[in-house]
């Protein structure tokens, strides 16, 4: 019965955020496309620098190893960015033939300026890969209210549910951006949501022994959103644009920034 009560609050929470996430989201991504690109990098530095980490540093663990942590997964992400990198140019490169002289130099050309324009493209890949490790530590956690209370339990997947939602938007967005479509969106980071119900049931089984590990779960997944915020998101931002435009941006940025903060809170 606790069993079946910890998968349906790790699906209600990680999924169910998604949707609702993805309720929000998309109905303004069509028309504030580039005020959403700046309210998600708020909202994933937002979620790692005034919820994850703080969690992570309010345990027992060393502040020394925390930090290790955090910077071991920035380089991994980098590395990750990288390999990306390698393997589209590597494809490129395997092609068909280029022209040669002024028409080859025009083509090569064009090709470095699209992919300038599309910007990195494994930032989505950081982002899900953040989203899978801090999704298994929420199921941890659910699992563990579970274990204590059925009723402490409940309130700990609604809590889940409500702070998960604003940085899934940030996320949506981001794989919108890098996918192509909302739909491979939605579906990559629903996915990436049921390993809280992996994450529950782990915990259900190892509850104590896994307990002394989250900290690194918090920071792992904190590693990726810092990443992709400043590596991906806020350098499609630094433009040079108008007054209006950049007072715009900055507050959009800010509103993602206040809106985690603000349910964090409410949840807590």
């Amino acid at each position: 019965m606790t069993l079946l009560a910890i998968l349906m609050g790790t699906v209600a929470a990680g999924v169910g955020s998604v949707w609702l996430a993805a309720l929000m989201a998309f109905a303004m991504l069509a028309r504030f496309t580039q005020h959403m690109l700046s309210m998600a990098a708020g909202a994933l530095m937002a979620t790692a620098f005034m919820h994850l980490l703080p969690e992570a540093f309010e345990s027992e663990a060393g502040a020394h190893e925390l930090f290790a942590m955090l910077l071991g997964g920035l380089v991994f992400f980098f590395l990750l960015d990288k390999a990306e990198l390698w393997h589209h140019g590597h494809e490129h490169n395997h092609g068909p033939a280029q022209e040669t002289g002024h028409g080859g130099h025009a083509h090569h050309h064009g090709h470095s300026r699209a992919h300038h324009d599309h910007g990195p493209r494994s930032g989505g890949w950081a982002v899900l890969a953040g989203d899978s490790v801090h999704a298994f530590g929420d199921g941890i956690l659910i699992a563990s209210a579970f274990l204590a209370d059925m009723r402490l339990g409940v309130i700990t997947s609604l809590a889940v549910l409500a702070h998960e939602v604003p940085h899934h938007i940030g996320d949506l967005v981001v794989l919108r951006h890098t996918s192509g479509t909302s739909r491979a969106a939605l579906v990559k980071v629903s996915l990436a949501g049921t390993v809280t119900a992996l994450g529950g049931v782990v915990g259900y089984f190892l509850v104590t022994q896994l307990q002394d590990y989250l900290p690194f779960f918090l920071v792992a997944a904190s590693s990726s959103f810092v990443y992709v915020a400043l590596a991906d998101l806020i350098p499609q931002l630094q433009k040079q644009l108008g007054f209006r435009d950049t007072v715009s941006q900055v507050a959009w940025l800010l509103a993602g920034i206040a809106l985690v903060t603000l349910v964090s809170s409410l949840a807590h």
